[in-house]
């Protein structure tokens, strides 16, 4: 589950509820206690989810995604949609500073989840083939509908997104390589449950992530947090439980009734724009260990990855005027292009529109780019 997703949601966060004391428990292999994650099968469970992040966004960009600011400003004036029950757009929000959401899952066919701010609410609801999304300080419902009986949308993409640690971290472990160093590193509690610590380290030198961790639920097999360090020293994620209930969630969390006074507009689930409960956008995936056919070579550069692991970097064709309009509002100016930098991920849009993008340093991606051309 995730808004976002993944849900989504940022990090370096203190644990709630965690004890000084680390639990004694009984010694784990990283295969096994990897393999523990992926199959856990707990999705029925109740809480709060702590979010910390400092991803070092360009302000530019997030006004753009929130339609904050002056690009949103613009974006209005033109007519775009900035509605702020979009879930992508609240997803974005999650990219800065801490936020505490509530959630709530009964199985995959209904989910919950919200977030509460001093002077605004934000409700997300999937409960069958409905979903809805509601946005206090606008008064905006967004109804989406045909996101399927198990809550994925019609292209087979998970509709619920990833803003839980159970989410993220199934993204980021579903897949491992040669490139990846993998260990148990201790255990500790997490909103009151015993979990063991996994430490996530690449290899290869240039990634711009240096480790993550992942905290493990020892009975369960639910990751409970997760923690993204970059090489700069940096804690740019943190998300975790700060409370947790595995007791079955009372049916009513999940109805949701159109307050009085919200303007309310229908979607269908498969609309880019209605992704309804989109994954948390800046965050790497665990690479896959395959290498792209002719991968670091021109071919490479047909095939959209150059490189392989920790530094690859995916390459597409924007176009000259998207180049030209990045340039203007975001960026730096280096050669041959414009560099977009975040503490995680980095984007290259050269001159003549060909976007290249990875986790991994300006340096790093300006190699691929050369090697690519």
């Amino acid at each position: 589950m995730a808004i976002a997703a993944v849900v989504a949601t940022g990090i370096g966060l203190v644990p709630a509820l965690a004890s000084d004391e680390s639990p004694n428990l009984p010694a784990i292999s990283a295969q096994d206690l990897v393999a523990k994650a992926l199959s856990a099968d707990t999705d029925t469970f109740s809480g709060t989810v702590r979010v910390n992040a400092d991803l070092g966004l360009p302000t530019a960009l997030t006004e753009a995604a929130t339609g904050s600011g002056a690009l949103g400003d613009l974006a209005r004036s033109a007519g775009a949609h900035t509605g702020s029950a979009d879930p992508q757009q609240k997803a974005v929000e999650l990219l800065g500073g801490s936020h505490t959401l509530s959630v709530a899952s009964d199985g995959p066919d209904r989910q919950k989840v919200t977030l509460s701010g001093e002077k605004s609410g934000y409700e997300l609801v999937h409960n069958g083939d409905q979903v809805w999304a509601y946005d206090r300080g606008s008064q905006q419902a967004l109804h989406l509908t045909g996101a399927g009986a198990d809550g994925h949308r019609p292209d087979g993409k998970a509709g619920i997104g990833s803003v839980t640690p159970q989410d993220i971290a199934k993204q980021l472990l579903e897949h491992s390589a040669g490139t990846t160093s993998v260990t148990v590193d201790g255990t500790e509690r997490v909103a009151g449950h015993a979990a063991y610590k996994l430490s996530v380290k690449p290899k290869q030198a240039g990634s711009t992530v240096a480790e993550i961790r992942v905290s493990i639920d020892a009975e369960k097999g639910l990751p409970l947090a997760v923690q993204l360090r970059t090489v700069d020293g940096a804690t740019a994620f943190d998300v975790r439980f700060g409370t947790l209930s595995y007791a079955k969630p009372d049916a009513k969390t999940f109805q949701f009734g159109v307050p009085k006074g919200a303007k309310v507009v229908e979607r269908a689930a498969g609309d880019h724009a209605a992704d309804p409960m989109p994954s948390i956008p800046g965050l790497p995936s665990l690479p896959s260990g395959g290498k792209a056919d002719g991968a670091g070579k021109a071919d490479g550069a047909k095939a959209g990855v150059i490189g392989e692991g920790w530094t690859a970097v995916a390459r597409a064709d924007a176009g000259a005027e998207a180049a030209k309009g990045v340039a203007k509002f975001a960026g730096r100016q280096v050669k041959g292009g414009t560099l977009v930098s975040t503490r995680v991920v980095n984007a290259l849009i050269t001159n003549d529109g060909k976007v290249y993008v990875g986790a991994v340093t300006p340096e790093t991606l300006e190699q691929a780019a050369a090697a690519g051309k």
